[in-house]
């Protein structure tokens, strides 16, 4: 899947995933035929270059999904659950007959994250930009690679991978498929209002006409009020289901399902938003600078859409009152970030002012700085002779695969 899109509108030429120009049908360029092996080679050592770098961020952080995870892809709408139910409504029909099995849930979440790194791994390999391949790198190597392979089976995979699907769908002009993708993607969590669905509006901008891209968001903005609004689930929904999957031996979290019993009120009693909005400030406004430094450097846009850049690279520091997983939302800051990055990077910054692509990496690099601790007291893997020989050792003899007490 590619992730590029067409350019904006005021471009002469855009940019499209078969090479022609948007709103000009023409062929798309072909090199000779004599520099084609050559160009196969490039693409097969970039590949391999992505592949590794993926590599080493699985190793630094990946363990079988949690129980908390795997508890929350059980939550479906026919057991009376109205929030994060589309996982669990999808596995339900087999979840219910089969004894809600651990693994069925692990394997749809490592089939979630594969999916993702694929995405990743195609649009760094076939896109023009050399610039967004290294972005790419970048961030699989740094400590955001290691965390994205450690959350998974959370619902921000499934977020993003619904993300691309959906620019995938608007790089093709089917606007009100994509925005039916992100309006469903509410249904899985509702942080989707903070978090890919800013990314949505601001992609839906670039490429189309102001009223257009407004009705493009539009199902997804009624979808996440509607999801906001209504009741989180129906009485004595969440005691039902962890005393059946309890019946059925499998790793329930309760504390999960508590959440669907709290209000907003309930949940501030437990942990400061203030604190976590401190804890998220110095990187908000560090990646803040980046991307305006990065608008500006650019010969495309303007202030409207640097305005939206800003609000859809910072939307997730709002989350610090949504919850209290400060570093997962630090990881999402920084992922909606690179996301906007993507973007502009394709918009070619001028050679003679080169800060743009400064800015960003000096951002990326600052980053290591936030410390993204693991969840359930996981460590992220060294890379030493010892850990690396502990991983072997846990892989060969199966303590990796059995299901988490935690």
């Amino acid at each position: 899947m590619s992730l590029a899109l067409p350019r904006l509108r005021t471009a002469p030429q855009h940019e499209t995933a078969t090479g022609t120009s948007a709103g000009r049908p023409g062929p798309a360029h072909h090199p000779p035929e004599s520099a084609r092996p050559a160009l196969r080679g490039t693409r097969r050592r970039t590949v391999a270059a992505l592949l590794g770098c993926a590599a080493v961020a699985a190793y630094t952080g990946l363990r079988m999904p949690s129980g908390w995870t795997a508890t929350l892809q059980a939550v479906s709408l026919q057991d009376g659950f109205h929030r994060r139910f589309l996982i669990g409504s999808l596995l339900h029909p087999i979840a219910s007959r089969t004894g809600y099995p651990y693994l069925l849930f692990a394997a749809v979440s490592f089939a979630v994250l594969a999916g993702l790194v694929a995405v990743l791994v195609c649009a760094a390999a076939t896109t023009r930009h050399p610039a967004r391949r290294y972005l790419v790198m970048a961030f699989l190597l740094l400590p955001t690679g290691g965390y994205l392979f450690h959350e998974v089976g959370y619902f921000d995979q499934v977020l993003y991978l619904l993300l691309f699907g959906a620019l995938w769908l608007l790089a093709r002009g089917r606007v009100h498929a994509a925005g039916l993708v992100v309006a469903a993607a509410t249904t899985v969590h509702e942080i989707t209002v903070l978090t890919v669905l800013p990314l949505f509006l601001l992609a839906a901008a670039r490429t189309l006409p102001p009223r257009r891209a407004l009705t493009a968001v539009l199902p997804a903005t009624v979808a996440g009020l509607v999801v906001l609004l209504v009741p989180a689930s129906s009485a004595g929904a969440t005691g039902s289901l962890g005393g059946t999957l309890a019946a059925d031996h499998f790793p329930v979290r309760t504390d999960a399902l508590d959440l669907f019993g709290r209000t907003q009120t309930d949940s501030w009693q437990l942990f400061s938003p203030w604190e976590v909005l401190v804890f998220l400030l110095p990187l908000t406004v560090v990646l803040g600078a980046a991307v305006l430094c990065f608008a500006r450097g650019t010969r495309l846009g303007g202030r409207p859409l640097a305005l939206l850049s800003l609000a859809a690279a910072l939307a997730p520091a709002a989350l610090a009152f949504a919850g209290w997983d400060m570093e997962r939302w630090a990881f999402l800051l920084i992922a909606n970030f690179c996301v906007v990055t993507w973007f502009w990077l394709g918009e070619r910054p001028s050679p003679a002012r080169p800060f743009p692509y400064a800015a960003a990496a000096f951002a990326l690099l600052l980053t290591v700085h936030v410390p993204l601790t693991y969840f359930d007291g996981y460590q992220p893997r060294e890379l030493t002779g010892k850990a690396m020989s502990t991983f072997v050792d846990d892989v060969t003899s199966g303590r990796f695969t059995h299901t988490p007490t935690r």
